[in-house]
């Protein structure tokens, strides 16, 4: 056993590493490895298992200032490089993140639960992120202006706003981590990050090889500890000038009150209640795999999952059938085991948030195909879980699931569907399954979804601007639009007399 881990909670797993300096269980600030001023830990358990993973730095209001701090401090010669001397460092980042794609995948199964399929396909998803703004580094460009006044020229640049704040959840723990600081990174602003206390150890092991890809101390920093406090401090710094949130439209609203004061840059991808729209059509088998895709990736909890799934009458008992044939086939286990397509559920709030759903949907009238009840594989564990004629009032029809239960129900009419579909607070991915190409078209231009997904689930990446409307949050991720949030617009007018 190697002495990194020599310790009474040693997870056995964590012995498969390669490269144990992964493993870190201190915060990185201004390019070193550091503990809390008083040595304060918090606990990183396997969801799968129940085991402890590790104690991290547990870093008060104190420790985020220094970072805020470190990263103040590099942000002047950050962004005084040439944009391809930050690409280049992009580069060896990225090349590092690809080298170490096990690793990294076997680290995340183990703090998260997902199976280590979709962990290895998040490495790469997260890597096609900093591959990309390595070359949007070079194209942050000037645009001349047409002078509308005599003997001026004019031209308008985009400017690096300074310290970034990004704040990342459990559920996509490098892909989130790497989608915000690759951009703000390519612009020339200095990042100051703050991962999900339930997921530590993925952002980690990304500055790690930061540090290895030669970012300047204070460039790239990693904060661990409580979020109120860490959060908290960043909102009301005024030399943080952006901050770029993921998680739930609860704390994307208070995140953005308590910047308000400090008028910063906001970037919010909130939460999502995805409707599938299944028309009579559409081929049978391919519509329930694509169901099957768009809800229970990532157990079910992501903000893509398809919530709410709506088919047309004519197949609704059809659909019904297989859809929760296929459901109830899939394999709960740990994420390690090859075979597994749903994983643990991160902690029990969520087991009780879906069991609450799936009672209330039976009190309302609802019918259960299958599942509906935890699994023996563990505590966190939840059965693949299929409910039909659920009602609207129902309220797996009105909040945000994240977990593995469905809820089917038919529809008569296009128009109707739409209605339905649109009456929600969120907005940010909708799916349509049809062979017809004008109603996909009307559909596409109906749906109030800043994302729309049609015959297929797979959508994102690094080139597409992610993001949606109404609560579902501001402004894009990924695209050239990511970059928008970190960069202010600079105009220049110089007299030719």
């Amino acid at each position: 056993m190697s002495a990194v881990f020599a310790r009474n909670d040693f997870h056995p797993d964590l012995d498969r590493l390669a490269d144990p300096r992964l493993f870190r269980e201190q915060a990185f600030v201004d390019g070193r490895w550091i503990a809390a001023a008083d040595r304060s830990t918090f606990p990183v358990t396997d969801p799968a298992s129940g085991l402890t993973l590790a104690h991290v730095a547990s870093l008060d209001a104190a420790g985020a200032e220094a970072a805020i701090d470190a990263a103040q401090a590099a942000f002047a010669g950050w962004k005084a490089l040439l944009p391809q001397q930050r690409a280049a460092v992009l580069r060896r980042w990225h090349a590092g993140i690809l080298a170490a794609k096990h690793d990294l995948a076997l680290l995340m199964v183990l703090e998260q639960g997902k199976p280590l399929s979709e962990a290895l396909g998040e490495i790469d998803y997260a890597a096609s992120f900093v591959d990309y703004y390595a070359e949007e580094a070079k194209r942050v460009s000037v645009e001349s202006v047409a002078s509308h006044l005599p003997d001026a020229a004019m031209s308008v640049s985009r400017v690096p706003v300074g310290v970034a704040g990004l704040v990342t959840p459990w559920n996509f723990p490098a892909a989130m981590l790497t989608r915000k600081a690759a951009a703000a990174l390519a612009a020339g602003c200095t990042v100051v990050s703050h991962p999900s206390a339930e997921t530590p150890l993925s952002a980690l092991a990304l500055a790690e090889l930061a540090d290895r890809a030669g970012f300047p101390g204070g460039v790239f920093n990693v904060v661990t500890g409580d979020a109120e406090t860490i959060v908290g401090t960043m909102c009301a710094d005024r030399r943080v000038r952006a901050m770029s949130f993921t998680g739930s439209t609860e704390i994307g609203r208070l995140i953005a009150a308590r910047s308000a004061p400090t008028v910063k840059r906001l970037v919010m991808e909130l939460g999502g209640h995805a409707p599938l729209i299944v028309f009579a059509d559409a081929d049978l088998e391919r519509a329930v795999d694509t169901a099957i895709d768009a809800k229970f990736a990532t157990s079910g909890q992501d903000c893509l999952a398809a919530n709410r799934i709506y088919v047309e009458r004519p197949v609704y008992a059809a659909f019904a059938r297989r859809f929760a044939e296929k459901a109830a086939a899939l394999r709960v286990g740990n994420g390690l085991d090859e075979a597994t397509r749903i994983g643990p559920l991160m902690h029990g709030r969520a087991v009780a948030k879906v069991e609450a759903q799936v009672r209330d949907a039976l009190a309302r009238g609802a019918r259960l195909l299958t599942g509906g009840t935890r699994h023996a594989a563990g505590p966190l564990f939840f059965r693949p879980t299929v409910l039909a004629d659920v009602p609207e009032a129902a309220l797996i029809m009105r909040e945000e699931t994240f977990g593995p239960v469905a809820a089917l129900t038919p529809f008569d009419a296009e128009a109707e569907v739409v209605a339905r579909a649109n009456d929600c607070e969120y907005g940010l991915v909708a799916y349509v399954v049809t062979k017809d190409g004008a109603r996909a078209a009307r559909l596409a231009a109906a749906l109030d979804y800043g994302m729309v997904a049609v015959n297929r689930v797979k959508i994102t990446g690094a080139p597409i601007p992610f993001g949606g409307v109404k609560q579902s949050g501001l402004g894009r991720e990924g695209s050239r639009h990511g970059l928008e949030a970190f960069t202010d617009v600079k105009y220049v007018c110089a007299d030719l007399r």
